[in-house]
Protein backbone atom coordinates (compact mmCIF):
# COMPACT_ATOMS: atom_id res chain seq x y z
CA UNK A 1 0.00 0.00 0.00
CA UNK A 2 1.54 3.50 -0.84
CA UNK A 3 0.21 6.94 0.02
CA UNK A 4 -0.29 9.08 -3.17
CA UNK A 5 0.07 12.91 -2.77
CA UNK A 6 -0.25 15.68 -4.86
CA UNK A 7 3.07 17.78 -4.92
CA UNK A 8 4.05 20.79 -7.05
CA UNK A 9 7.86 21.64 -7.82
CA UNK A 10 9.87 23.89 -10.52
CA UNK A 11 10.76 22.32 -13.67
CA UNK A 12 13.98 20.49 -13.17
CA UNK A 13 13.48 19.02 -9.70
CA UNK A 14 15.07 15.65 -8.68
CA UNK A 15 14.35 12.85 -6.62
CA UNK A 16 16.00 14.82 -3.37
CA UNK A 17 13.37 17.91 -4.10
CA UNK A 18 10.51 15.12 -4.56
CA UNK A 19 12.08 13.65 -1.30
CA UNK A 20 11.71 16.79 0.65
CA UNK A 21 8.61 17.81 -0.87
CA UNK A 22 6.51 14.70 0.16
CA UNK A 23 8.50 14.35 3.65
CA UNK A 24 6.89 18.01 4.22
CA UNK A 25 3.65 17.84 2.91
CA UNK A 26 3.36 14.52 5.58
CA UNK A 27 5.05 16.23 8.05
CA UNK A 28 7.84 13.46 8.83
CA UNK A 29 11.99 13.54 8.90
CA UNK A 30 13.04 11.96 4.99
CA UNK A 31 14.43 9.26 6.96
CA UNK A 32 10.98 8.04 7.63
CA UNK A 33 10.45 7.53 4.06
CA UNK A 34 11.34 4.41 3.01
CA UNK A 35 10.51 4.06 -0.72
CA UNK A 36 9.26 7.21 -3.20
CA UNK A 37 7.88 7.13 -6.63
CA UNK A 38 6.05 8.91 -9.48
CA UNK A 39 2.61 7.48 -10.31
CA UNK A 40 1.74 10.29 -12.46
CA UNK A 41 3.00 13.38 -13.63
CA UNK A 42 1.99 16.53 -15.56
CA UNK A 43 2.98 20.35 -16.33
CA UNK A 44 1.32 22.82 -15.32
CA UNK A 45 1.29 25.86 -17.37
CA UNK A 46 -1.10 27.76 -15.06
CA UNK A 47 0.99 29.91 -13.78
CA UNK A 48 3.84 32.34 -15.20
CA UNK A 49 6.64 30.15 -14.13
CA UNK A 50 5.93 26.48 -15.43
CA UNK A 51 5.85 23.96 -12.61
CA UNK A 52 5.81 19.79 -12.27
CA UNK A 53 2.47 18.77 -10.88
CA UNK A 54 3.40 15.13 -9.49
CA UNK A 55 1.42 12.43 -7.50
CA UNK A 56 3.27 10.32 -5.74
CA UNK A 57 3.66 7.07 -4.08
CA UNK A 58 5.19 6.70 -0.69
CA UNK A 59 6.26 3.92 1.95
CA UNK A 60 7.41 5.14 5.33
CA UNK A 61 9.58 2.71 7.82
CA UNK A 62 6.96 2.62 10.01
CA UNK A 63 4.21 0.30 9.46
CA UNK A 64 1.48 1.64 11.99
CA UNK A 65 2.25 5.49 10.75
CA UNK A 66 1.97 4.01 7.26
CA UNK A 67 -1.82 2.89 7.84
CA UNK A 68 -2.38 6.14 10.00
CA UNK A 69 -1.13 8.15 7.05
CA UNK A 70 -3.09 6.11 4.38
CA UNK A 71 -6.40 6.56 6.10
CA UNK A 72 -5.58 10.45 6.38
CA UNK A 73 -4.64 10.67 2.41
CA UNK A 74 -5.77 7.98 0.27
CA UNK A 75 -4.09 4.69 -1.05
CA UNK A 76 -3.35 2.60 -3.92
CA UNK A 77 -2.43 -1.15 -4.42
CA UNK A 78 -0.74 -2.64 -7.54
CA UNK A 79 -2.56 -4.89 -9.51
CA UNK A 80 -2.28 -8.85 -8.72
CA UNK A 81 -3.29 -11.35 -11.16
CA UNK A 82 -6.39 -12.77 -8.92
CA UNK A 83 -6.55 -16.37 -8.20
CA UNK A 84 -8.56 -18.00 -11.13
CA UNK A 85 -10.86 -21.09 -10.01
CA UNK A 86 -11.13 -23.01 -13.06
CA UNK A 87 -14.59 -23.86 -14.51
CA UNK A 88 -15.91 -27.54 -15.38
CA UNK A 89 -17.49 -27.13 -18.20
CA UNK A 90 -15.99 -28.79 -21.35
CA UNK A 91 -14.38 -25.69 -23.13
CA UNK A 92 -13.41 -27.18 -26.80
CA UNK A 93 -11.20 -24.94 -28.62
CA UNK A 94 -11.83 -21.05 -27.23
CA UNK A 95 -11.84 -18.51 -29.84
CA UNK A 96 -11.31 -14.48 -29.50
CA UNK A 97 -13.24 -12.51 -32.51
CA UNK A 98 -11.08 -9.27 -32.82
CA UNK A 99 -7.58 -8.37 -32.46
CA UNK A 100 -8.16 -4.61 -31.41
CA UNK A 101 -7.39 -4.10 -27.44
CA UNK A 102 -10.06 -5.91 -25.92
CA UNK A 103 -9.10 -9.50 -27.68
CA UNK A 104 -5.96 -8.97 -28.01
CA UNK A 105 -5.89 -8.63 -24.18
CA UNK A 106 -8.55 -11.37 -23.91
CA UNK A 107 -6.43 -13.99 -25.68
CA UNK A 108 -3.07 -13.07 -24.18
CA UNK A 109 -5.00 -13.41 -20.48
CA UNK A 110 -6.27 -17.07 -21.93
CA UNK A 111 -2.94 -17.74 -23.39
CA UNK A 112 -1.53 -16.74 -19.70
CA UNK A 113 -3.53 -19.60 -18.13
CA UNK A 114 -3.06 -22.21 -20.11
CA UNK A 115 -6.07 -21.86 -22.35
CA UNK A 116 -4.34 -21.71 -25.66
CA UNK A 117 -7.09 -19.33 -27.71
CA UNK A 118 -7.43 -18.95 -31.33
CA UNK A 119 -7.67 -15.40 -32.08
CA UNK A 120 -9.42 -14.71 -35.13
CA UNK A 121 -9.47 -11.10 -37.18
CA UNK A 122 -10.81 -10.17 -40.51
CA UNK A 123 -8.02 -7.76 -41.27
CA UNK A 124 -4.39 -7.92 -41.89
CA UNK A 125 -0.86 -7.92 -39.61
CA UNK A 126 0.70 -4.83 -39.03
CA UNK A 127 2.96 -4.53 -41.82
CA UNK A 128 0.73 -5.26 -44.73
CA UNK A 129 -2.40 -3.24 -42.75
CA UNK A 130 0.04 0.03 -42.77
CA UNK A 131 0.85 -0.43 -46.69
CA UNK A 132 -3.40 -1.14 -47.17
CA UNK A 133 -3.99 2.37 -44.95
CA UNK A 134 -0.75 4.16 -47.06
CA UNK A 135 -2.60 2.70 -50.27
CA UNK A 136 -5.61 4.51 -49.57
CA UNK A 137 -3.88 7.85 -48.47
CA UNK A 138 -1.90 8.15 -52.15
CA UNK A 139 -3.96 6.63 -54.15
CA UNK A 140 -7.77 6.26 -52.53
CA UNK A 141 -8.36 2.64 -53.19
CA UNK A 142 -9.84 1.24 -49.67
CA UNK A 143 -9.46 -2.05 -49.06
CA UNK A 144 -12.57 -3.55 -47.06
CA UNK A 145 -11.03 -6.02 -44.84
CA UNK A 146 -7.46 -3.87 -44.00
CA UNK A 147 -8.42 -0.34 -43.31
CA UNK A 148 -7.46 1.90 -40.42
CA UNK A 149 -10.41 0.27 -38.97
CA UNK A 150 -10.13 -3.57 -39.42
CA UNK A 151 -6.70 -5.45 -38.54
CA UNK A 152 -4.64 -6.29 -36.10
CA UNK A 153 -4.46 -3.46 -33.35
CA UNK A 154 -8.18 -2.06 -34.22
CA UNK A 155 -8.58 1.01 -34.86
CA UNK A 156 -6.25 2.11 -31.68
CA UNK A 157 -3.30 1.14 -33.97
CA UNK A 158 -4.22 4.26 -36.52
CA UNK A 159 -5.28 7.35 -33.81
CA UNK A 160 -2.59 9.48 -31.75
CA UNK A 161 -2.86 6.44 -29.21
CA UNK A 162 -4.85 8.10 -25.92
CA UNK A 163 -4.56 5.87 -23.55
CA UNK A 164 -6.53 8.04 -20.41
CA UNK A 165 -9.85 6.72 -19.53
CA UNK A 166 -12.24 7.41 -16.63
CA UNK A 167 -12.78 3.72 -15.55
CA UNK A 168 -10.66 3.07 -11.93
CA UNK A 169 -10.25 -0.42 -12.60
CA UNK A 170 -6.78 -1.55 -11.22
CA UNK A 171 -6.08 -3.66 -14.28
CA UNK A 172 -5.66 -0.43 -16.31
CA UNK A 173 -1.91 0.00 -14.60
CA UNK A 174 -1.27 -3.77 -15.85
CA UNK A 175 -2.57 -2.96 -19.39
CA UNK A 176 -0.28 0.12 -19.49
CA UNK A 177 2.75 -1.79 -18.27
CA UNK A 178 1.98 -4.84 -20.79
CA UNK A 179 1.99 -2.18 -23.37
CA UNK A 180 5.39 -0.88 -22.12
CA UNK A 181 7.00 -4.34 -22.01
CA UNK A 182 5.73 -4.78 -25.65
CA UNK A 183 7.25 -2.54 -27.09
CA UNK A 184 4.91 1.06 -25.97
CA UNK A 185 7.18 4.19 -24.47
CA UNK A 186 8.19 3.83 -20.38
CA UNK A 187 6.61 7.41 -19.69
CA UNK A 188 2.70 5.87 -20.39
CA UNK A 189 3.40 4.72 -17.04
CA UNK A 190 3.58 7.86 -14.86
CA UNK A 191 2.68 10.68 -17.84
CA UNK A 192 -0.96 12.01 -16.27
CA UNK A 193 -2.22 11.93 -20.06
CA UNK A 194 -0.22 9.43 -21.65
CA UNK A 195 0.05 8.72 -25.29
CA UNK A 196 1.70 6.51 -27.35
CA UNK A 197 1.02 7.79 -30.89
CA UNK A 198 0.54 5.91 -33.68
CA UNK A 199 3.86 4.33 -34.48
CA UNK A 200 4.88 3.33 -30.71
CA UNK A 201 0.93 1.43 -30.41
CA UNK A 202 1.88 -0.98 -33.47
CA UNK A 203 4.69 -1.93 -32.14
CA UNK A 204 3.17 -2.59 -29.02
CA UNK A 205 0.29 -4.70 -30.66
CA UNK A 206 3.10 -6.92 -32.76
CA UNK A 207 4.76 -7.53 -28.57
CA UNK A 208 1.56 -8.53 -27.26
CA UNK A 209 0.74 -10.84 -30.70
CA UNK A 210 4.28 -12.62 -30.27
CA UNK A 211 4.02 -12.80 -26.87
CA UNK A 212 0.16 -14.93 -27.31
CA UNK A 213 1.33 -17.02 -29.46
CA UNK A 214 4.92 -17.85 -27.49
CA UNK A 215 2.17 -18.65 -24.52
CA UNK A 216 0.32 -21.49 -26.86
CA UNK A 217 -2.54 -19.72 -28.46
CA UNK A 218 -2.94 -18.82 -32.40
CA UNK A 219 -3.40 -15.52 -34.42
CA UNK A 220 -5.32 -16.61 -37.74
CA UNK A 221 -5.19 -13.23 -39.75
CA UNK A 222 -7.62 -12.52 -42.91
CA UNK A 223 -10.17 -14.21 -41.10
CA UNK A 224 -13.59 -13.23 -41.27
CA UNK A 225 -16.21 -14.15 -38.50
CA UNK A 226 -19.32 -16.23 -41.10
CA UNK A 227 -21.39 -18.23 -39.05
CA UNK A 228 -22.05 -19.32 -35.58
CA UNK A 229 -23.80 -22.56 -34.56
CA UNK A 230 -26.49 -21.88 -31.26
CA UNK A 231 -28.28 -25.26 -30.28
CA UNK A 232 -30.19 -25.28 -27.16
CA UNK A 233 -29.12 -21.69 -26.38
CA UNK A 234 -25.68 -22.57 -26.49
CA UNK A 235 -22.63 -21.93 -29.00
CA UNK A 236 -21.79 -25.45 -30.70
CA UNK A 237 -19.27 -23.87 -33.32
CA UNK A 238 -17.90 -20.55 -35.20
CA UNK A 239 -17.05 -20.51 -39.12
CA UNK A 240 -15.32 -18.57 -40.32
CA UNK A 241 -13.77 -17.89 -44.10
CA UNK A 242 -9.77 -17.17 -44.75
CA UNK A 243 -9.01 -16.81 -48.33
CA UNK A 244 -11.87 -17.71 -49.41
CA UNK A 245 -11.86 -21.34 -47.41
CA UNK A 246 -14.64 -21.52 -44.57
CA UNK A 247 -13.16 -22.89 -41.25
CA UNK A 248 -14.99 -24.33 -38.81
CA UNK A 249 -14.05 -24.68 -35.08
CA UNK A 250 -15.64 -26.05 -32.52
CA UNK A 251 -16.28 -24.22 -29.08
CA UNK A 252 -18.07 -23.78 -26.15
CA UNK A 253 -16.81 -20.06 -25.78
CA UNK A 254 -16.28 -17.35 -27.77
CA UNK A 255 -14.95 -13.53 -26.52
CA UNK A 256 -16.78 -11.44 -29.61
CA UNK A 257 -14.32 -8.35 -29.65
CA UNK A 258 -15.52 -7.37 -32.93
CA UNK A 259 -14.92 -3.46 -32.90
CA UNK A 260 -18.11 -0.82 -33.62
CA UNK A 261 -17.74 -1.20 -37.44
CA UNK A 262 -18.09 -4.46 -38.24
CA UNK A 263 -21.38 -3.84 -39.35
CA UNK A 264 -21.91 -7.38 -41.37
CA UNK A 265 -21.15 -9.31 -38.14
CA UNK A 266 -23.58 -7.37 -36.54
CA UNK A 267 -26.38 -8.42 -39.06
CA UNK A 268 -25.02 -11.84 -38.64
CA UNK A 269 -25.93 -12.36 -35.17
CA UNK A 270 -29.09 -10.58 -35.69
CA UNK A 271 -30.23 -13.10 -37.82
CA UNK A 272 -29.23 -15.80 -35.43
CA UNK A 273 -31.28 -14.35 -32.43
CA UNK A 274 -28.57 -12.24 -30.59
CA UNK A 275 -29.95 -9.79 -28.50
CA UNK A 276 -29.27 -6.58 -30.14
CA UNK A 277 -30.19 -2.67 -28.92
CA UNK A 278 -29.35 0.58 -30.14
CA UNK A 279 -27.32 3.01 -28.18
CA UNK A 280 -26.95 6.69 -28.29
CA UNK A 281 -23.51 8.12 -30.26
CA UNK A 282 -22.15 10.88 -31.98
CA UNK A 283 -21.64 12.28 -35.24
CA UNK A 284 -20.06 15.61 -36.72
CA UNK A 285 -16.78 16.83 -38.28
CA UNK A 286 -13.15 17.18 -37.62
CA UNK A 287 -11.85 20.54 -36.93
CA UNK A 288 -8.40 21.19 -37.57
CA UNK A 289 -6.25 24.58 -36.79
CA UNK A 290 -2.68 25.61 -36.88
CA UNK A 291 -0.83 23.79 -34.07
CA UNK A 292 0.69 26.68 -33.10
CA UNK A 293 -2.11 28.79 -32.51
CA UNK A 294 -3.49 26.26 -29.80
CA UNK A 295 0.08 26.01 -27.91
CA UNK A 296 -0.64 29.51 -27.79
CA UNK A 297 -3.99 29.39 -26.77
CA UNK A 298 -3.79 26.96 -24.30
CA UNK A 299 -0.04 27.55 -22.70
CA UNK A 300 0.32 31.63 -23.34
CA UNK A 301 3.83 33.08 -22.76
CA UNK A 302 5.14 29.27 -21.67
CA UNK A 303 4.63 28.45 -25.36
CA UNK A 304 7.40 26.75 -27.19
CA UNK A 305 9.08 25.70 -23.93
CA UNK A 306 11.16 22.43 -24.70
CA UNK A 307 9.34 20.79 -22.17
CA UNK A 308 6.11 21.38 -23.41
CA UNK A 309 4.32 19.18 -25.90
CA UNK A 310 2.05 20.19 -28.46
CA UNK A 311 -1.33 21.59 -26.56
CA UNK A 312 -4.14 19.32 -26.33
CA UNK A 313 -7.66 20.79 -25.28
CA UNK A 314 -11.48 19.45 -24.04
CA UNK A 315 -14.51 21.31 -24.45
CA UNK A 316 -18.07 20.84 -24.13
CA UNK A 317 -21.14 21.94 -24.32
CA UNK A 318 -25.18 22.08 -24.55
CA UNK A 319 -27.31 23.07 -27.77
CA UNK A 320 -31.76 22.18 -26.61
CA UNK A 321 -30.49 19.44 -24.08
CA UNK A 322 -27.92 17.83 -26.57
CA UNK A 323 -24.59 17.47 -25.71
CA UNK A 324 -21.25 18.79 -28.05
CA UNK A 325 -18.03 18.14 -27.56
CA UNK A 326 -14.89 17.56 -28.89
CA UNK A 327 -13.47 14.44 -29.04
CA UNK A 328 -10.12 12.22 -29.68
CA UNK A 329 -8.12 15.34 -29.98
CA UNK A 330 -5.19 15.25 -31.67
CA UNK A 331 -2.48 17.79 -31.35
CA UNK A 332 0.00 18.48 -34.16
CA UNK A 333 -1.93 15.35 -36.30
CA UNK A 334 -3.79 14.52 -39.27
CA UNK A 335 -7.21 13.73 -40.24
CA UNK A 336 -7.44 10.72 -41.81
CA UNK A 337 -10.03 7.97 -43.67
CA UNK A 338 -11.78 5.52 -41.35
CA UNK A 339 -14.14 3.78 -44.07
CA UNK A 340 -14.63 0.22 -44.51
CA UNK A 341 -17.26 0.38 -47.03
CA UNK A 342 -16.25 1.49 -50.59
CA UNK A 343 -19.65 3.47 -50.97
CA UNK A 344 -18.83 5.92 -47.93
CA UNK A 345 -16.35 8.47 -46.50
CA UNK A 346 -15.46 8.34 -42.55
CA UNK A 347 -13.09 10.53 -40.86
CA UNK A 348 -10.38 10.15 -37.89
CA UNK A 349 -7.34 11.49 -36.43
CA UNK A 350 -4.14 10.44 -36.07
CA UNK A 351 -0.94 11.53 -34.25
CA UNK A 352 2.86 10.51 -34.33
CA UNK A 353 4.42 10.13 -30.82
CA UNK A 354 6.18 13.60 -31.62
CA UNK A 355 3.17 15.23 -32.53
CA UNK A 356 4.82 18.57 -34.43
CA UNK A 357 2.51 18.11 -37.53
CA UNK A 358 1.65 21.22 -39.01
CA UNK A 359 -2.24 21.33 -37.71
CA UNK A 360 -4.07 20.22 -34.89
CA UNK A 361 -7.58 18.69 -35.06
CA UNK A 362 -10.43 17.24 -33.15
CA UNK A 363 -13.44 15.51 -33.77
CA UNK A 364 -16.86 17.92 -32.87
CA UNK A 365 -19.44 16.12 -32.61
CA UNK A 366 -23.08 16.17 -31.29
CA UNK A 367 -24.89 13.30 -29.47
CA UNK A 368 -27.69 11.30 -31.18
CA UNK A 369 -30.01 9.18 -29.71
CA UNK A 370 -32.73 6.58 -30.88
CA UNK A 371 -35.45 8.97 -31.68
CA UNK A 372 -33.05 10.74 -34.31
CA UNK A 373 -32.99 7.89 -36.18
CA UNK A 374 -34.60 4.41 -38.12
CA UNK A 375 -36.30 2.49 -35.55
CA UNK A 376 -34.97 -1.38 -35.01
CA UNK A 377 -32.07 -2.77 -33.41
CA UNK A 378 -29.42 -1.45 -36.48
CA UNK A 379 -31.17 1.53 -36.93
CA UNK A 380 -28.11 3.48 -35.87
CA UNK A 381 -25.97 1.59 -38.19
CA UNK A 382 -28.22 2.65 -41.06
CA UNK A 383 -27.82 6.49 -40.16
CA UNK A 384 -24.10 6.31 -39.90
CA UNK A 385 -24.29 4.57 -43.43
CA UNK A 386 -26.67 7.37 -44.69
CA UNK A 387 -24.46 10.08 -43.66
CA UNK A 388 -21.47 8.42 -44.94
CA UNK A 389 -22.26 7.39 -48.24
CA UNK A 390 -23.73 11.33 -48.49
CA UNK A 391 -20.01 12.45 -48.30
CA UNK A 392 -18.82 9.93 -50.95
CA UNK A 393 -21.23 11.29 -52.97
CA UNK A 394 -19.91 14.82 -52.26
CA UNK A 395 -16.25 13.96 -52.60
CA UNK A 396 -16.62 12.01 -55.45
CA UNK A 397 -15.10 9.19 -54.08
CA UNK A 398 -12.67 8.21 -51.44
CA UNK A 399 -11.81 12.07 -50.32
CA UNK A 400 -13.40 13.95 -47.64
CA UNK A 401 -15.57 16.86 -48.08
CA UNK A 402 -14.51 19.94 -46.53
CA UNK A 403 -15.29 23.61 -45.19
CA UNK A 404 -14.29 26.87 -43.95
CA UNK A 405 -15.97 27.52 -40.66
CA UNK A 406 -16.06 30.96 -42.22
CA UNK A 407 -18.38 29.28 -44.63
CA UNK A 408 -20.26 26.95 -42.72
CA UNK A 409 -21.32 29.73 -40.21
CA UNK A 410 -22.40 31.56 -43.43
CA UNK A 411 -23.97 28.18 -45.12
CA UNK A 412 -22.19 28.36 -48.39
CA UNK A 413 -20.28 25.89 -49.70
CA UNK A 414 -15.92 26.72 -49.66
CA UNK A 415 -14.35 27.62 -52.68
CA UNK A 416 -10.64 27.65 -51.59
CA UNK A 417 -9.01 27.37 -48.46
CA UNK A 418 -7.07 29.79 -46.40
CA UNK A 419 -4.54 29.53 -44.42
CA UNK A 420 -5.32 26.29 -42.88
CA UNK A 421 -4.72 23.94 -44.94
CA UNK A 422 -6.82 20.45 -44.51
CA UNK A 423 -4.24 17.44 -43.90
CA UNK A 424 -7.13 14.52 -45.39
CA UNK A 425 -5.59 12.70 -47.95
CA UNK A 426 -5.95 11.44 -50.89
CA UNK A 427 -7.52 14.56 -51.05
CA UNK A 428 -10.49 17.20 -49.32
CA UNK A 429 -12.91 18.64 -51.76
CA UNK A 430 -14.16 21.84 -50.83
CA UNK A 431 -17.57 21.62 -49.92
CA UNK A 432 -20.86 22.75 -48.01
CA UNK A 433 -21.06 20.01 -45.10
CA UNK A 434 -24.56 20.93 -44.65
CA UNK A 435 -25.55 18.91 -47.38
CA UNK A 436 -24.08 15.72 -45.74
CA UNK A 437 -25.47 16.61 -42.21
CA UNK A 438 -28.34 16.35 -40.63
CA UNK A 439 -30.07 19.91 -39.83
CA UNK A 440 -29.96 19.40 -36.45
CA UNK A 441 -26.66 18.50 -35.88
CA UNK A 442 -25.32 21.56 -38.41
CA UNK A 443 -27.26 24.09 -35.77
CA UNK A 444 -25.88 21.77 -32.54
CA UNK A 445 -22.33 22.39 -34.18
CA UNK A 446 -22.32 26.06 -34.75
CA UNK A 447 -24.34 26.71 -31.52
CA UNK A 448 -21.43 24.60 -29.37
CA UNK A 449 -18.39 26.05 -32.37
CA UNK A 450 -19.62 29.55 -30.95
CA UNK A 451 -19.49 28.33 -27.26
CA UNK A 452 -15.91 26.69 -27.69
CA UNK A 453 -14.82 30.52 -29.22
CA UNK A 454 -15.52 32.11 -25.27
CA UNK A 455 -13.65 29.35 -23.77
CA UNK A 456 -10.55 29.00 -25.99
CA UNK A 457 -10.15 32.51 -27.70
CA UNK A 458 -10.26 32.19 -31.17
CA UNK A 459 -11.39 28.19 -31.40
CA UNK A 460 -13.92 29.74 -34.25
CA UNK A 461 -10.86 31.15 -36.35
CA UNK A 462 -12.56 32.13 -39.98
CA UNK A 463 -9.93 29.99 -41.88
CA UNK A 464 -10.34 26.69 -39.52
CA UNK A 465 -11.55 23.62 -41.44
CA UNK A 466 -13.87 21.23 -40.89
CA UNK A 467 -13.64 18.31 -42.85
CA UNK A 468 -16.95 15.29 -42.94
CA UNK A 469 -18.35 13.30 -41.85
CA UNK A 470 -17.40 11.85 -38.51
CA UNK A 471 -19.64 8.61 -37.26
CA UNK A 472 -17.15 5.90 -35.71
CA UNK A 473 -17.06 7.88 -32.36
CA UNK A 474 -18.48 4.97 -30.78
CA UNK A 475 -20.92 1.36 -31.15
CA UNK A 476 -24.34 2.22 -31.87
CA UNK A 477 -25.31 -0.25 -30.66
CA UNK A 478 -25.24 -2.75 -27.28
CA UNK A 479 -25.24 -6.53 -27.05
CA UNK A 480 -26.88 -7.10 -23.26
CA UNK A 481 -25.08 -9.56 -21.44
CA UNK A 482 -25.33 -10.69 -17.66
CA UNK A 483 -22.98 -10.50 -14.73
CA UNK A 484 -21.28 -13.44 -16.25
CA UNK A 485 -20.29 -11.54 -19.60
CA UNK A 486 -22.82 -14.07 -21.71
CA UNK A 487 -25.20 -12.99 -23.68
CA UNK A 488 -28.40 -12.94 -22.70
CA UNK A 489 -30.09 -15.96 -23.45
CA UNK A 490 -27.25 -17.62 -25.52
CA UNK A 491 -24.66 -19.41 -23.23
CA UNK A 492 -20.79 -19.19 -23.98
CA UNK A 493 -21.19 -16.24 -26.40
CA UNK A 494 -18.89 -13.31 -24.47
CA UNK A 495 -19.59 -10.06 -26.28
CA UNK A 496 -16.89 -7.71 -25.00
CA UNK A 497 -15.71 -3.89 -25.75
CA UNK A 498 -16.63 -1.16 -28.10
CA UNK A 499 -18.20 -2.93 -30.22
CA UNK A 500 -20.75 -4.72 -27.95
CA UNK A 501 -20.91 -1.16 -25.88
CA UNK A 502 -18.86 -2.17 -22.96
CA UNK A 503 -15.71 0.09 -23.29
CA UNK A 504 -14.46 3.62 -25.42
CA UNK A 505 -10.61 3.33 -25.65
CA UNK A 506 -8.09 1.49 -26.22
CA UNK A 507 -7.42 0.94 -22.08
CA UNK A 508 -11.06 0.65 -21.27
CA UNK A 509 -11.48 -1.88 -24.14
CA UNK A 510 -8.35 -3.85 -23.28
CA UNK A 511 -9.20 -4.25 -19.75
CA UNK A 512 -13.09 -5.37 -20.87
CA UNK A 513 -11.37 -8.11 -22.58
CA UNK A 514 -8.96 -9.06 -19.56
CA UNK A 515 -12.56 -9.17 -17.36
CA UNK A 516 -14.10 -11.20 -20.10
CA UNK A 517 -11.42 -13.94 -20.58
CA UNK A 518 -11.37 -14.40 -16.70
CA UNK A 519 -15.52 -14.72 -16.99
CA UNK A 520 -14.60 -17.76 -19.30
CA UNK A 521 -12.27 -19.21 -17.50
CA UNK A 522 -14.00 -19.32 -14.21
CA UNK A 523 -16.39 -21.43 -16.15
CA UNK A 524 -14.83 -23.41 -18.45
CA UNK A 525 -12.08 -25.80 -17.77
CA UNK A 526 -9.01 -25.65 -20.11
CA UNK A 527 -8.69 -27.64 -22.88
CA UNK A 528 -7.25 -31.10 -22.67
CA UNK A 529 -3.62 -30.98 -24.55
Amino acid sequence: MAILLGISLPLGSGDAEMMQAAASVLCVPKSEIASLRVKKQSIDARRSQLRLALTVMVNLHDSERQKALERVHSSVQAYREPDIIYGAKPIGRPVVVGAGPCGLFAALEMAMHGYAPLLIERGRDIGARADDVERLRKKGILHPESNVCFGAGGAGAFSDGKLTTRIKDPRSEYVLQTLVDCGAPAEILTDAKPHTGTEHIRSAVSGIIDKITSLGGEVSFNSRLFDISIRGGEIKDIAYIKNGIKHTIDTRAAALCIGHSARDTYDMLLQKGVLITPKPFAVGVRIEHPRKFIDKAQYGKACGHPMLGAAEYRLASKSGGRGVYTFCMCPGGEVICSSTEPDGVAVNGMSYFARDAENSNSAVVVGVSPADFESGPLGGVAFQRRLERTAYALASGQGAPAQTLRDFFDGKATKQFGSVKPSYRPYAVPSDLHGCLPEFVTNALKEGLSHFHKKLKGFAMPDAVLTGVETRTSSPVRLPRGADFQAESINGLFPAGEGAGYAGGIVSAAVDGIKCAQAIMSQYARPQK
